[in-house]
């Protein structure tokens, strides 16, 4: 029976099983789609990546990312918990701190950067967003979705970045971990223009740790609520840029996800004028063989 090193890794934290877990199957060049897409849902994570060799001579590895009911071209968390896995695996070397990860969205480059406690952060460019505003009768089914007022003034929108979110902007991070959707209802909305799902955000008072709370929602993926989303934050750093807020909340924040399911995730989140980086810590949870 053949088999291919295998890693769970759990991202945006340092701490084991407070983040985002994703698995990493390394070595995937004798798996077909089909294959991929029965791992993915048998994992039942929110993503399981497939590490194949790069087509691209400017890219260090190629990698396909699946939920458990679909292929996506972009992820963050699996991004950055991939990359971990493959230097964890000495599989590669960062050139000048940057590696650049290939995958259906295009290519992705990273920045790898150690502390001086031994923590690794890895941060990706997030892909350049595609923005379609909701129109008020969207915002009323996404208000009913979700149970909850959203802002008017920066009303949600829809942003592409190779996974798509519907991004609201709540009145507080209190009232973001009260939220508590019509998931039913909200997989129904996402199926039929192919979304990935929904992300809201609020703002902590000042002299918090984190700047906000961010929460993600994509049942039509498979997965109710994802516990730390990069491109889902990344999507929130792009509606801050595109709503005019970010003198408000400032171009370098931390934001905070995943409290309502009881972890503790943390996102470093860099907003430029065409750049928007998003970052984060990784650990392994589980490093072994996966038989198929």
């Amino acid at each position: 029976m053949p088999n291919a090193s295998f890693k769970q890794v759990d991202v945006f934290t340092k701490v084991p099983f407070k983040g985002n877990p994703v698995a990493v199957v390394l070595q995937a060049e004798g798996l077909s789609t089909e294959q991929m897409q029965q791992i993915a849902h048998w994992t039942n994570l929110s993503e399981t990546t497939f590490v194949l060799p790069a087509s691209s001579a400017e890219a260090d590895y190629r990698v396909r990312i699946f939920t458990p009911a679909s292929e996506l071209p972009f992820a963050g968390h699996p991004t950055i918990g991939t990359a971990h896995a493959l230097l964890e695996a000495g599989v590669i070397k960062p050139h000048d701190g940057l590696l650049v990860q290939e995958c259906a969205a295009g290519l992705v480059q990273l920045e790898v950067s150690e502390a001086g406690d031994g923590e690794r952060w890895i941060t990706f460019d997030l892909p350049q967003p595609a923005i379609t505003p909701l129109s008020d009768a969207e915002i009323d089914e996404l208000e009913a979705i979700l149970g909850c007022a959203v802002s008017r003034e920066a009303p949600p929108r829809l942003i592409d970045v190779g996974a798509r979110w519907i991004v609201a902007q709540l009145d507080s991070a209190a009232a973001v971990l009260a939220c508590k959707p019509d998931m039913a209802r909200m997989k129904l909305i996402e199926q039929e223009p192919q979304e990935t799902g929904v992300t809201i955000f609020g703002a902590y008072p000042a002299g918090q740790p984190a700047g906000i709370e961010v929460r993600s929602f994509a049942p039509a993926c498979g997965i109710d609520e994802d516990p730390a989303c990069g491109s889902g934050n990344g999507c929130v750093a792009v509606f801050i840029r595109d709503s005019g807020q970010t003198a408000h909340f400032g171009s370098h924040y931390l934001a905070s996800q995943g409290a309502a399911l009881g972890r503790a995730g943390r996102v470093r989140v860099a907003i430029e004028d065409e750049r928007i980086q998003v970052g984060g810590m990784a650990v392994t949870c589980i490093d072994g063989q996966l038989a198929y």
